[in-house]
Parts: C-alpha cells; sequence; structure tokens
C-alpha cells in the first residue's frame, strides 16, 4: 500500500511543517556547493585546475617551484595559461622565475598568457618583471601573439607598458601586419593604429606592408581601417613588384573589398589619368566637395524657374520629376558617406540664402523698413546661435597619447580590471564620463551627448547645446516673419477673387510661383522645426535627459535602476537654468564639468556624505566618480 509518510520523505516534505492554503510552500536555500577533493592531484594538475590550498600545501613541504615537469614547463607557465590569478602571486612570492622557459615553443609564462588574452596574468607577470620583448622559438614577442588573436586588451596594456608598436618578430612582422592577416575585426588593428603602429614597414620574407596582408586575406575590416583611416600606402610594392592597388584593382568585383575602397581605388587610380577629364572630375575630392555645396543652391533656384514657366502644370511636374531624378542619380555618382553627412548643412545654407533674397527683391518694399529691420535682426540672433552650434566645441573628450597609456594601464591594473564599453572607449582610448558617448560620424567622445546634428554639421553635447536650442528658436522666428511677409506681399499684390483657401493658394501660385515656392519652404521648415524644437525642449527641460539617453536608456543601468526616468533632473525650472547656464538663487545653475562628471553631482550637498543607494555606487564605481 502506499505509505503517506514514505511518500512525503520522496517528495522532500517530510518532516516539515505544510503551508496552510493552497499557496506554494516556502523557499529552501540552495544547497551549499560540493567541494571537490583536490587531496590526490599532485602539484602540476593542481595548478591547472586552479587548487590553490593543494599547491601552497606541497610547495610548503618543499616543492620547488621552479623546478620544470617533463615538458619543461614550469608552474608558473601553467598558472598564467589558466589565468590563475592567486596561484600566480604565490608561486612569485616563492622565487618563481618570471621568464623561465619552456614548452615545444620555448616560451616564456607572459607568453602563455598573452597568446591565451588573460589580462590579469600579463598584468601580475608584467608587475613582477617579466620581459615581454623576450621571442619564442617561432620569434614572436609576447605583441606578436596578442595580435595574431585579437586579444584587444593585451595588446593595449603591452603598448601602454612601453614595448614599441612597430617591433618586427624574426620574419619581420609587425602586430599591426599580424593584425590584418589573423583577425577580422577592427581591433586591434586600429588600436595599434590608433597608438602610433605604422602601416608602411615591409617583412623581410615577402616584402609585404600590412595591406599586403589585409588584401591576401580578404580582411575587409583591415583593409578598409588601413586605407580609410591609416593612411596606407597603395604604391608600396613587395618583393614580387605586386602593390596593393595592383591586388585590389584585381578584385575590384568582389564583396569583400567594400564600396567606400572601391571609390579610394578609382579616386587613386584616376588621378594619373590625363586623357579623360570626365573620370577625373567624378573622383576628385575638392570637385565633389564644391558640388556638394554648390547642388543645393542650384536645385532650389531651377525648381523655381521650372515653376515661373508659362506651362502646364503637367508638364512643369513631369520636369521637376526628371530634374530630381537625375539629381539623384548625380548625387549618388559623386556623394560618398562623408560627403553625404554635409549635404543637409548644405540644404540649410542654401535655402536661407534664397530666403534673404527674396525677402529684398519681393517683400522688403511692400512691408517697410521697420519689418525689414526686425527680421534682420532676428536673423542675426539665427546666424549667430548657428555658428556658435556648428562651430564650437561640443565637448570633445581630449587626452593626450601620455594620459591614454596612463588610462590604459590604470584601467588594466585596477582592482576590477578590464575594459568594458561602459568605461573605456577603445576609439579614443579614453575613459567614458557619465553620459558621453563616441559619434560614429564625428569620430569622436563627447561629453553629455545629445545627437549628431546634420543641419549643423556638428555633435550637440554639453558645451553647445544651449546655443542648438537658440538656433532652433531663431529658425522658427524667422520662418514666422518669412511665412509673414509673403502672406504681406500676396494680400497687397494678389488679392485673391475667390475667399476659399484652394482660391486663395491657386491665386498666390499664379500671382508669384517663386514667392509661393519658397513660401512653400518656409512652411515646411516652421512644421519640422517646430516638432524638434518641442521634443528638444521637453527631454531637456521636462524630463532631465538627452536624446541619446532616451533612445538608449535601457542600456544604461542607471536609468533602468530608476525605471527609466532620469537621475540628472532636478526640475523643469532647474533643468532650463542649468541647460541655458543662467539663474539666481535657488534656481541658480550649478557648474559641471560633464567631461570628466560622475555621480557626486546628482546628489544635492547635504547628501554628499551619505553613503549612497546601490545602484549609484555601481555607477560611481562604473564611472570613476
Amino acid at each position: 500500500m502506499y505509505d503517506s509518510t514514505c511518500g512525503a520523505a520522496a517528495s522532500g516534505q517530510c518532516g516539515k511543517a505544510q503551508p496552510d492554503g493552497d499557496g506554494p510552500p516556502p523557499r529552501e536555500p540552495p544547497p551549499a556547493p560540493l567541494e571537490r577533493d583536490y587531496s590526490g592531484f599532485d602539484i602540476v594538475k593542481a595548478t591547472q585546475y586552479g587548487a590553490f590550498g593543494r599547491v601552497k600545501e606541497l610547495v610548503e613541504a618543499g616543492w620547488d617551484v621552479n623546478q620544470p615537469d617533463h615538458e619543461t614547463v614550469t608552474l608558473l607557465h601553467w598558472a598564467a595559461i589558466n589565468n590563475r590569478r592567486e596561484i600566480i602571486q604565490y608561486l612569485l612570492s616563492k622565487g618563481a622565475a618570471v621568464d623561465a622557459v619552456g614548452g615545444e615553443l620555448q616560451s616564456t609564462p607572459l607568453h602563455w598568457a598573452t597568446r591565451q588574452g588573460h589580462l590579469e596574468a600579463t598584468v601580475l607577470l608584467v608587475r613582477a618583471g617579466a620581459d615581454p620583448t623576450l621571442r619564442d622559438a617561432e620569434g614572436c614577442a609576447c605583441l606578436h601573439l596578442a595580435a595574431q588573436f585579437g586579444h584587444t586588451a593585451v595588446v593595449a596594456y603591452l603598448v601602454a607598458r612601453g614595448v614599441t608598436p612597430d617591433a618586427p618578430d624574426a620574419a619581420g612582422m609587425t602586430p599591426l601586419m599580424w593584425a590584418c592577416w589573423k583577425v577580422s575585426a577592427v581591433d586591434p588593428a586600429r588600436l595599434l593604429l590608433t597608438l602610433g603602429a605604422s602601416p608602411r614597414p615591409a617583412d623581410r620574407s615577402h616584402g609585404n606592408t600590412a595591406l599586403h596582408w589585409a588584401i591576401l586575406a580578404r580582411n575587409t575590416t583591415a583593409v578598409s581601417t588601413l586605407i580609410l583611416y591609416g593612411d596606407a600606402s597603395l604604391d608600396v610594392p613587395n618583393l614580387r613588384g605586386v602593390t596593393p592597388l595592383a591586388m585590389l584593382q584585381a578584385n575590384a568585383d568582389s564583396l569583400w573589398v567594400g564600396s567606400k575602397v572601391s571609390d579610394k581605388i578609382k579616386e587613386h587610380s584616376l588621378a594619373a589619368n590625363k586623357h579623360n577629364l570626365l573620370r577625373r572630375l567624378t573622383y576628385d575630392k575638392k570637385f565633389r566637395w564644391w558640388c556638394v555645396v554648390v547642388m543645393p543652391f542650384v536645385a532650389f533656384y531651377l525648381t523655381g524657374l521650372v515653376l515661373e514657366m508659362d506651362a502646364l502644370y503637367l508638364v512643369k511636374a513631369f520636369m521637376l520629376v526628371s530634374f530630381y531624378v537625375a539629381l539623384h542619380f548625380l548625387s549618388n555618382l559623386l556623394f560618398d558617406d562623408d560627403l553625404k553627412n554635409i549635404f543637409p548643412l548644405s540644404v540649410y545654407l542654401a535655402t536661407k540664402v534664397w530666403f534673404y533674397i527674396t525677402w529684398a527683391v519681393f517683400i522688403a518694399g511692400v512691408v517697410g523698413a521697420g519689418a525689414t529691420l526686425l527680421f534682420a535682426l532676428s536673423s542675426c540672433a539665427l546666424w549667430y546661435s548657428f555658428l556658435r552650434s556648428w562651430r564650437s566645441d561640443p565637448g570633445v573628450i581630449r587626452a593626450s597619447r601620455a594620459d591614454k597609456l596612463r588610462t590604459i594601464v590604470e584601467l588594466s591594473e585596477s582592482a576590477r580590471g578590464g575594459f568594458e564599453p561602459a568605461r573605456f572607449c577603445s576609439a579614443c582610448l579614453v575613459r567614458r564620463p557619465l553620459r558621453s558617448k563616441h559619434c560614429s560620424v564625428c569620430n569622436r567622445c563627447v561629453a553629455k551627448f545629445d545627437h549628431h546634428c546634420p543641419w549643423v554639421g556638428n555633435c550637440i553635447g554639453a558645451n553647445n547645446h544651449r546655443y542648438f536650442i537658440g538656433f532652433l528658436v531663431s529658425l522658427l522666428v524667422m520662418c514666422a516673419w518669412m511665412i509673414w511677409g509673403a502672406a504681406q506681399y500676396f494680400s497687397a499684390e494678389c488679392p485673391a477673387a475667390e475667399p476659399t483657401a484652394p482660391g486663395v493658394v491657386m491665386q498666390w501660385a499664379r500671382c508669384n510661383p517663386w514667392l509661393a515656392w519658397v513660401l512653400l519652404n518656409a512652411c515646411f521648415h516652421l512644421f519640422w522645426v517646430t516638432v524638434l524644437t518641442g521634443c528638444q525642449l521637453y527631454l531637456v527641460v521636462c524630463l532631465g535627459m538627452t536624446t541619446n539617453e532616451q533612445l538608449n536608456r535601457g542600456r544604461y543601468r542607471h536609468f533602468v535602476a530608476r525605471g527609466g526616468r532620469s537621475p540628472f533632473t532636478r526640475g523643469p525650472l532647474h533643468n532650463c537654468a542649468e541647460l541655458f547656464g543662467c539663474g539666481c538663487g535657488p534656481l541658480g545653475a550649478r557648474p559641471r564639468d560633464w567631461a570628466a562628471a560622475g555621480l557626486a553631482d546628482l546628489r544635492e550637498p547635504d547628501e554628499a556624505e551619505a553613503e549612497p543607494p546601490e545602484d549609484e555606487r555601481l555607477l560611481r564605481d562604473q564611472h570613476y566618480v
């Protein structure tokens, strides 16, 4: 028969009080993990498995820490390859030879640690005096091994510790060559270039540069990095007389080459071609830049001319569609990604210039000198705020080479260790202050990053956000003045026969098509600038966050810890005073250096000595407050 007592015991509930009702039983603490018995391990196996107690027991019993095994490998080798930090420290304290050579490749413990990418073990060995320039049986030093296997953090630490980034191995291969040949990711090749590695040296066996090796490996990322950012030469021949340009031209139709590299190849090839002027102009940098600047001015003017033609509306529409299709084709032919980034700025400048010309030609004589003066004053405010938004420093986080190397060493040797993206920018090699972000367009880190604005051709950050808000407000005022002036002109010069809205619009379009075209642009600008201004003011003043934080708040732990709310808000009035750097008394703005800001700025002065909550302590540690 079924025994209820045994059934209870089998289900794990025997001898325990049962909860009343139908609720779930109380949760029991998880069982303690079973401790493995290492007493039967020899010292090599104990070192490999990280059994520190067993290692210490055997060493204290008289084992020589420098005695190699049958493969001539020392205990420090095994501890390094397995990243056994506690054992490494103990062995070093007992006199382990830090540069002992062993194994099939005649490597040091530091070779083994760097090959595996163990940053902690590398730091312990280097600080103990290990020589990173020693070569193994294959002629590779530690930096070459770290570059071969893509261990970016180890590469950064070794260079920061004084290893020359261009040091060749026995065959003349530099770390950059190995990275381009073996690693398909952007780092460590980009890191080496940032730290001063040159793409120009050639190896002794083949005469190949880093770019040769990247092309041979069909390493798209490395090829793009070297050509677009590393200033690698396309004309250096190897020992067989083959240049990188010839190798790329032979693979021009391959997908791995990439569109940007293809454009660079064509630009380089056609630069010396004196027989095809049109193709030379197509890839001439200055010519294409001027096309980007001039095209919006011409397009705006030609559109107005077409609208003023005495032709059917269907014919005008066909001409405009054909014109803009040709314009689209021409822009794709001439513009690369860098030029496309400045195209919106050219559109903005062209539109405003034609606004001024239209006001001077058509509107000024109707509205009088007073209104024209006010329009000019609003334009002065617009251009002041625009120039400050466009040309001023948005808050770029700068660091000298010495500062970058010091940061790498400090992060590597810190208690937390490592280069988490939230703490370190691998592109700029700087600490990430609170609220900063790396801009992919400008390729720089910006303090209190809001967004990259194509209309002003600059990032919006801590130093120019207030000017950007002023630019939007001034642009609103100017567009409103333009619409008012156009309406005054049409009311005086083109009275509508029909009082209905469609009748008025048609009458204005027939009376002065150019001014109607300008009015349409002013209305469009007024709409999107109003939306953008409202969003900016709502985010910054009401919510106390930037556009970047609003879009990515799920990725920031200090926002997640507050349910998506901003930890930086002090209320609308204080937020507004801080944005514009004004106010007095209780509304006075607290000066903050967001290029070095931390969590201390989030607390009121009387809270400075109090222990911060757990999420704030985490944030403070993460951002080095």
